[in-house]
């Protein structure tokens, strides 16, 4: 049944949906590598499609920026069309020296100092983990397709523009851990956890706070892909 956010009807979706953030990601997604695709969403121009990969059903849809947004549209997925894990495949700005340009790092969990999973339920954790069983799969996709891939603490923000001093990120480094930043994960995890689905982020680096260093739209659609393929391996497993 069509929810207010998402018109597919039952059974359009599949049980893995890859989530990126930016809708034509998810175009780009099903355009690229599934087959037999059909867009079972278009409302507010959140496109999301199904098809197959490797003969395995597979649903990639946007997120939209934030958390309030992958919070309504994972909610919706898992409690309405029977979806049991969601793949977020997101860029994030890296805070870790040791964490580049074009990296590719599997969230092990998210710190947050959001009040979403605090409003949300009253859960009271600022720190939420991925789910284990959907990691362990991933990252076996990976070593089994040679894609190299980072793990570690991320950190999902609410806000983008801060108007604080600049080296504000060192602090989040020090204190918790956070490789890198985005600003979704935590409201995935948090949803995950509230409805007993899985939930996990696979992020590629495309900008850097240690070196200043960033990529070009062009760049990040290409980069992008070694994430895509380790997500799609690990969704037909």
């Amino acid at each position: 049944m069509a929810t207010p956010h998402i018109e597919a009807l039952d059974g359009q979706i599949a049980k893995v949906v890859l989530m990126p953030g930016d809708p034509l990601r998810a175009k780009y997604v099903a355009e690229t590598y599934l087959e037999d695709v059909t867009q079972f969403n278009n409302v507010r121009n959140m496109f999301g499609y199904t098809g197959t990969y490797k003969g395995h059903k597979v649903s990639v849809m946007g997120s939209g920026m934030g958390m309030p947004s992958i919070g309504i549209y994972s909610y919706e997925l898992y409690s309405q069309y029977g979806v049991e894990a969601i793949i977020r495949i997101g860029s994030a700005g890296s805070y870790d020296g040791d964490l580049n340009v074009y990296d590719v790092i599997l969230a092990e969990d998210a710190y947050s100092d959001s009040s979403y999973a605090f409003v949300q339920n009253k859960e009271e954790r600022t720190t939420l983990p991925a789910t284990k069983e959907l990691n362990d799969k991933i990252k076996a996709a990976a070593k089994d397709i040679s894609k190299e891939i980072a793990l570690g603490t991320i950190h999902s923000s609410d806000v983008f523009y801060r108007d604080v001093e600049a080296d504000y990120w060192k602090d989040i480094f020090k204190e918790t851990g956070s490789r890198c930043v985005e600003m979704e994960s935590f409201a995935l995890f948090h949803n995950a956890n509230v409805l007993n689905k899985q939930a996990a982020c696979l992020l590629t680096i495309s900008d850097s706070f240690v070196t200043n260093e960033k990529t070009s739209a062009q760049e990040r659609q290409e980069s992008f892909n070694n994430m895509m393929e380790i997500a799609l391996e690990a969704a037909i497993r």
